[in-house]
């Protein structure tokens, strides 16, 4: 599970903090709501956390790492939670992502479910409420989501 989002995604880690099949990637603002995500990790989570004002360049260096995560991993399934909130353009946190850092990662992961789990990847949106930089952070992702050709098995 990839969770992109201004938030800690502690919903997720709750289920799955005793469930080492599922590897749990989050990147989040901190310190913010619901602070948590940084204590007790276990070793299947692999948390990002961004200082208040992290940039485009600070994200994708601090989340490159779980791309060789996942690799060694070798999932059956990428779940991806979509969430737009981290856009600079989002008042709620003070994350300063532009659509082109959520095509960026979304081809990656893309690249990574060909590779190794037969094109397998689901995205569910999460948030974002800044409705513009929504809408074409949405487009962004989408388009990443299908710019590759599908794997048949």
């Amino acid at each position: 599970i990839i969770d992109f989002d201004v938030h800690h995604g502690n919903g997720t880690a709750d289920i799955f903090k005793n469930d080492d099949n599922v590897m749990f990637c989050s990147s989040f603002q901190h310190p913010f709501y619901p602070f948590g995500g940084l204590e007790n990790q276990p070793s299947h989570f692999k948390p990002v956390p961004l200082a208040p004002g992290a940039d485009s360049a600070s994200w994708r260096a601090a989340v490159t790492p779980w791309f060789n995560a996942i690799s060694d991993f070798k999932p059956d399934l990428i779940l991806v939670s979509a969430g737009f909130d981290a856009h600079q353009e989002d008042d709620l946190g003070h994350v300063r992502l532009v659509e082109a850092d959520y095509a960026w990662i979304t081809d990656q992961l893309v690249k990574l479910a060909n590779q190794h789990c037969h094109g397998r990847i689901v995205s569910v949106l999460e948030g974002g409420y800044a409705l513009s930089a929504l809408g074409r952070s949405v487009v962004a992702h989408v388009k990443a989501l299908v710019s590759h050709p599908y794997i048949t098995v």
